[in-house]
């Protein structure tokens, strides 16, 4: 690309979703000098080592000195924080976003510290892995996956506009939403499943009829992929749900409800029932197939990269 989009970024967080965005602006040349930020100087040093940024900061308000563009890769629970923390040192006119998988928490955190001469949007890139740290990024994790945005009302069209062009020249598709839509839509495709993925291992690993040296011999497909699930990342999935907890609640009991129905079905022997759930069900994953989200390859042998954040 011969025109930068941005001539400063800084990544607040160099993880996964950090060091992924570093090495897909170096590799398509979308901005001019790439900052950055993390907490540990192990994961400084990494990062620097790796080469997705072109300089490291022991601070975050160092690292968004002169940005245009600020995206905070960062925990849920931090995101207050470091908006207080880097408020002082924003440039007048940069845009303030983030990739955290709740919004309306992150908004309340974030934008009572912020300035009001900077662009806050927030963002939500859906794509992710079970694996955490800076050596975890590459490139293609945002192709073909939606980045939501979130500008609340009376952001400058602009710069909104600005940001959907980053994300697309990342590889991303993009979509504009309310911030409760955005936590009740992810609340049901990822923190819902997770939160099972979770529970199920939990059960699993506490069955004292099977040894857990059986649980882990004999895990096929299904259970092999909750684990997957679960294996994500604690801190961040235990601030998505104290942060989304309305919406995780509210899903949760229709979850329990559809599970009763299951269950009765089961013991009354609904065969009819258990035949139109498992159809309607079948046909929501060739819909996610059809939409280009998954492949319909067979499944064992086949690497898993994504899970949605």
């Amino acid at each position: 690309m011969s025109e930068k989009l941005f001539k400063k970024v800084s990544l607040i967080g160099l993880g996964l979703i950090g060091s992924s965005l570093g090495l897909v602006m170096h590799q398509r040349g979308l901005v001019g000098h790439i900052s950055g930020f993390a907490r540990s100087k192990a994961t400084r040093d990494k990062a620097m080592e790796i080469g997705f940024i072109d300089s490291v900061c022991e601070t975050a308000a160092e690292s968004v000195k002169d940005a245009d563009l600020v995206i905070v890769c960062a925990p849920v629970g931090v995101m207050g924080d470091i908006a207080r923390e880097i408020a002082p040192e924003l440039k007048p006119g940069a845009i303030i976003t983030d990739v955290g998988s709740v919004k309306s928490a992150i908004i309340e955190a974030m934008a009572p510290h912020l300035p009001d001469n900077v662009h806050f949007i927030p963002g939500h890139p859906i794509a992710g892995s079970e694996k955490s740290g800076p050596e975890s990024g590459y490139a293609e994790l945002f192709i073909n996956r939606w980045t939501i945005l979130t500008p609340p009302d009376g952001s400058d069209s602009v710069q909104v506009e600005r940001l959907e062009q980053f994300w697309q020249a990342c590889g991303a598709n993009v979509e504009i939403m309310d911030v409760e839509h955005h936590d009740m839509v992810l609340g049901i495709t990822s923190h819902l499943p997770h939160l099972i993925a979770y529970s199920i291992v939990s059960t699993a690993s506490d069955l004292e009829a099977v040894t857990r040296s059986e649980v882990i011999k004999f895990s096929a497909g299904g259970f092999r992929d909750f684990t997957r699930i679960a294996a994500s990342d604690p801190t961040m999935w235990r601030d998505v749900f104290l942060n989304n907890r309305e919406a995780v609640l509210d899903l949760l009991g229709r979850f329990t409800e559809d599970l009763a129905a299951l269950q009765r079905a089961i013991r009354w022997k609904d065969g009819d029932a258990l035949f139109d759930l498992f159809t309607k069900s079948r046909d929501i994953r060739s819909g996610i197939i059809e939409a280009g989200q998954d492949t319909a390859a067979p499944d064992f042998g086949r690497a898993h990269i994504e899970v949605d954040e």
